[in-house]
């Protein structure tokens, strides 16, 4: 046997054992009713709004705060201060630099809670915070949740109108996360509460001086939708002053309306939290008391999210099970090592949380067809495009126990999945079309995530899954192809919307491409390839940090588990599964995985808004190196490489 024959069938034995494990470790972990759910955590931002929100809840009596959540409160101290930098900030990934937003939160919840102000760990807080700029610095939302208790002037808060709710469908040019966060916090903002904070209470040490509080005209071009909305903005605060109080009334009862029919049908507003938070101060300022069954069931929605089981204390963004059953049932199916009955179980499952009715979607879509798939346990009013296709994918190897039902539920998935295509050919994350740019611009906007647009990394994954059933020559599928070749960077990688980021991006788009049929000679599917192998670690894996989205372009990190199998999912994909990249990418796999047949890994690898706030899948470590070891040794056994004696 030559010595290259030999190292093949000695890396195609070590993946086929270290995928037999990893499936065996994923297999473990699923439930009896049939899906994976892992932990989804981010920084502490969580943990401090959780803070601000306990204040809400339980002012202060005579100047005194002492709330009945005190023994949590102290858990959510010990959780923020143990993410502290050695620079006294706090960071939005791990081990990324001190962000303004974030230490800003951290040190005024730490300081309501009692850590006092000549702690060394406040003091180091403190002089970060004014290092980069003063609380001045901070972003809206900040700010917004600040000025509800008068710490930050109310003048420097941008203009958030209930009388959007007035203006037709333009709410829903406002990408569904951004809707379901500011229709609530335009309730509340509008009522200008003022809470109490306790005697003596401010935050004045974080003021740098010298720095405006309000928002400054561009001076690079005097006419800009910048300027134009700093404009309206001014315009909108006179209104709150002057203008019809019946008029605003009526805003304000539109947005209830509208806030309180999506809490139905959903485990909380859009299930994520910050929507979720605006919602109890909502109906708090609207009159609704603390037994008031809305209220009750906002309360418990919100509360569900907070990991208490003595060891951790945490807030997650959101619950992340469909995604996660999604994705390690679809890397099963390809290992074939999952008995039929687990798979079955996932099927069953996933037809259960098949959305039936019509939601935001359908404004731009009012005749089509419910279908699709949401991120959460509960979510009825968002199904996403993302978990659609990845839940298609997932049961094209799961059947469920009822094979007309699953035939039906495919049927219409794939027919959603068609409508939902935006005119450029591309697929976004909810919406259809909701790209309109002049709206990135207003001040609340600086969440980074005011609109949906369509994005390589999904729509690759939606070519993947219509491929299973569409001809490759069906206009959807080439329009997608046409809109993947146009977006390509100019380096050959593509942009990851959801996930950290050129090597995801690349990843999912070269699997689209090769499932819709593009050949591996195109040039651009020898460029990605050439990209991917060019940003290889020298320990043989892939990593990227969130840095990336800052500086729009790829920025090195450390190897992880997840973006090794995506760099090599990609490169499989553009037909490399033979190079010294390919075989290394393997060998850092296997040497990196556990006795227990899993992966750790430190850095956040998901995106849920660009520069402002990252995620950590925990299955992705595990489901996504499984599903690239599955790829590896299928692509062997179909092409006659077998193991030899």
């Amino acid at each position: 046997m030559s010595s290259a024959v030999h190292l093949v069938n000695t890396l195609q034995s070590a993946a086929a054992d270290a995928a037999r494990r990893a499936s065996m470790a994923l297999l473990d972990r699923q439930d009896q009713k049939g899906y994976w759910w892992a932990d989804l955590t981010a920084d502490s931002t969580l943990e401090s709004d959780y803070i601000l929100l306990q204040l809400w809840l339980y002012p202060p009596e005579n100047g005194v705060w002492n709330p009945p959540t005190r023994t949590l409160i102290d858990k959510a101290v010990r959780s923020i201060l143990d993410r502290q930098l050695p620079d006294g900030g706090f960071n939005i990934f791990a081990k990324g630099p001190a962000d303004i937003s974030a230490t800003c939160k951290a040190y005024f919840a730490l300081k309501l809670a009692g850590v006092p102000a000549e702690d060394p760990r406040m003091i180091a807080a403190r002089d970060r915070i004014l290092n980069l700029g003063g609380i001045q610095a901070a972003n809206s939302y900040v700010k917004v949740n600040l000025s509800l208790f008068n710490l930050y002037p109310r003048e420097g808060t941008p203009a958030i109108p209930p009388e959007l709710m007035l203006g037709g469908k333009l709410i829903y040019e406002m990408s569904s996360w951004t809707r379901a966060i500011v229709i609530p916090l335009a309730i509340v903002h509008s009522m200008n509460p003022a809470r109490p904070v306790p005697a003596g209470f401010n935050l004045q040490e974080l003021f740098k001086p010298g720095v405006p509080v309000t928002f400054a005209f561009g001076k690079d071009k005097l006419l800009s939708w910048r300027n134009f909305f700093i404009t309206l903005d001014h315009a909108l605060k006179l209104w709150e002053r002057y203008g019809s109080k019946s008029i605003r009334n009526r805003a304000i009862r539109r947005a209830e309306q509208w806030m309180l029919e999506r809490t139905k049908y959903t485990d909380g507003l859009a299930a994520i939290y910050p929507s979720m938070q605006y919602v109890i101060m909502a109906l708090d300022l609207l009159g609704y008391p603390p037994d008031h069954p809305d209220r009750v069931e906002a309360l418990k929605q919100f509360e569900r999210l907070m990991v208490n089981d003595g060891d951790r204390f945490f807030f997650q963004p959101c619950f992340s099970v469909v995604w996660d059953t999604a994705i390690a049932a679809y890397a099963l199916g390809e290992s074939g090592n999952a008995p039929k009955s687990a798979m079955t179980r996932c099927a069953d499952w996933l037809l259960t949380k098949e959305v039936r009715r019509k939601g935001d979607w359908s404004v731009k879509r009012p005749n089509v067809e419910p279908s699709g798939w949401y991120f959460e346990f509960a979510n009825e009013w968002y199904p996403d495009i993302d978990d659609t296709a990845q839940v298609l994918l997932a049961l094209n190897h799961a059947k469920a126990s009822d094979s007309a039902e699953h035939r039906a539920c495919v049927t219409r998935a794939v027919n959603w999945l068609l409508a939902m295509q935006s005119k450029d050919g591309g697929w976004a994350a909810f919406d259809v079309d909701n790209n309109l740019e002049m709206l990135s611009h207003v001040p609340f906007a600086d969440h980074n995530a005011m609109l949906d647009p369509t994005c390589p990394d999904i729509t690759g994954r939606v070519l993947e899954a219509l491929a299973l059933h569409l001809d490759r020559n069906h206009p959807a599928m080439r329009r997608g192809v046409d809109y993947l070749i146009r977006t390509q960077e100019a380096d050959g990688s593509w942009y990851g919307r959801w996930g950290v980021d050129y090597v995801y991006g690349t990843f999912l788009a070269l699997r689209g491409l090769a499932a819709a049929g593009e050949s591996d000679r195109e040039a651009h599917i020898l460029r990605a390839g050439e990209w991917l192998r060019s940003v290889q670690n020298a320990d043989g894996g892939w990593g990227e940090s969130c840095e990336s989205y800052k500086y729009n372009t790829f920025t090195a990190a450390e190897s992880t588990a997840s973006q090794t199998a995506w760099a090599l999912l990609g490169l499989m994909a553009g037909g490399d599964y033979e190079s010294q990249s390919v075989r290394k990418g393997f060998e850092y796999l296997i040497e990196t995985q556990q006795a227990d047949g899993l992966w750790d890994e430190e850095l956040f690898t998901g995106t849920g808004f660009p520069k402002v706030f990252y995620l950590t899948y925990h299955y992705y470590r595990n489901s996504f190196p499984l599903l690239a070891l599955s790829t590896y040794l299928k692509h062997k056994t179909e092409h006659g490489v077998m193991e030899r004696a």
